[in-house]
């Protein structure tokens, strides 16, 4: 305090003082994160813009004519001239490509007069074989998906990082030997042979669980849970091995890191030393896998819900390859990229979080 300055009066800090170098930091590292999601964020829609363009085009460019499997039987050519202007066909295939982008935001109108069809945004398409907007379809067919996906990866994670962890600690005794043994078997094995499996064995010979259905939530969440126990085990077990062979190989490397060492001779216990120093860094390479694993499911556990009878959005593409129905095929491998693509996003966010440096 200087010899003018008043007792209690206030203390101004000047520019060098401690004070203003903290504000300036806070304000350096709240620009350089919100610098890093707007970048990400702005690389996000390129990238689903030209996954758009290129999942239209490809299914634009096949062989086969939406409007003649509309068309229906006898198909004159008045009739498939017609299908086509209905359905938008007939124009060049970059304006359909703008008439579908159109259609997702501000949703689009097939036909004229009477006889036209309102598909709501976002319109992924409609498709005329079933009389539904694609977008109708994929919403009703995702709690499905995102009940398997949700339940079947919270126990992966968990049983595989701990798996891992385990392994790590335990490593060159027989439970080390064991569970490397599991993560092999589980990484080879296909998973609809193992499905198929499960079912004969827990379904049929033991009548333990429920084989195939759906239950929805809203309607009894204990037959939720019962119906989707089997599919949820044989997910998880698969996915398990890679992540406990993936959180082996982190742990053992990042134990004998120097930091380790050091909170060791701290006088810091082993699972203090586990649970605040090891896992953050084993879990960062664990949750960018995780985030692109959950996003692939969510846009459709293909063969588990063929194997299971679930009416998610793999057994819809499914369905749609098998009776080439071209919007619907357009609009859930548009929906499944972006799924991915936002998980993608999200994990980069995450990793920021975890690792900071990452965002310089």
């Amino acid at each position: 305090m200087s010899d003018h300055q008043q007792p209690g009066a206030p203390v101004v800090q000047g520019p060098g003082s401690p004070a203003a170098a903290r504000s300036a930091g806070i304000g350096t590292s709240a620009a350089r994160t919100a610098w890093f999601v707007l970048g990400k964020a702005t690389g996000m829609v390129v990238v689903l813009l030209v996954v758009s363009a290129l999942t239209y085009a490809v299914f634009v460019l096949l062989p086969a004519d939406p409007a003649q499997l509309a068309c229906g039987r006898p198909c004159t050519p008045e009739r498939l001239e017609a299908a086509r202007g209905y359905m938008g066909l007939d124009q060049p295939a970059w304006k359909q490509y703008l008439l579908f982008l159109g259609g997702i935001f501000a949703g689009r109108t097939f036909g004229a007069g009477a006889t036209a069809i309102e598909c709501a945004t976002p319109c992924l398409g409609y498709s005329f074989r079933l009389n539904e907007s694609v977008t109708d379809l994929i919403l009703n067919r995702l709690p499905v998906t995102v009940s398997i996906a949700v339940g079947a990866a919270v126990l992966w994670l968990v049983v595989g990082v701990l798996s891992g962890v385990v392994a790590a600690i335990k490593r060159g005794t027989a439970v080390d030997r064991l569970i490397i043994l599991g993560a092999i078997a589980g990484v080879s094995a296909p998973s609809y042979l193992v499905g198929l499996l499960a079912i004969l064995l827990f379904g049929f010979t033991l009548d333990m669980v429920p084989v195939s259905g759906y239950v929805p939530f809203t309607e009894s969440p204990v037959d939720w849970a019962w119906h989707l126990v089997l599919p949820w085990t044989v997910l998880a077990l698969l996915s398990a091995a890679v992540y406990a062979r993936l959180t082996r190989a982190q742990m053992l490397d990042v134990m004998g890191q120097d930091y380790i060492r050091t909170a060791r001779a701290k006088g810091l216990t082993e699972g203090r030393v586990i649970t605040r120093h090891a896992l953050r860094n084993v879990m960062i390479p664990v949750i960018t896998l995780f985030g692109l694993d959950l996003g692939s499911l969510l846009g459709g556990a293909v063969i588990t819900e063929r194997v299971f009878s679930m009416p998610g959005l793999g057994s819809l593409l499914l369905d749609a390859v098998g009776n080439f129905d071209l919007p619907i095929l357009v609009g859930v491998t548009l929906f499944s990229a972006a799924i991915i693509i936002v998980a993608n996003f999200v994990v980069d966010l995450v990793y920021g979080v975890l690792d900071p440096r990452s965002r310089s």
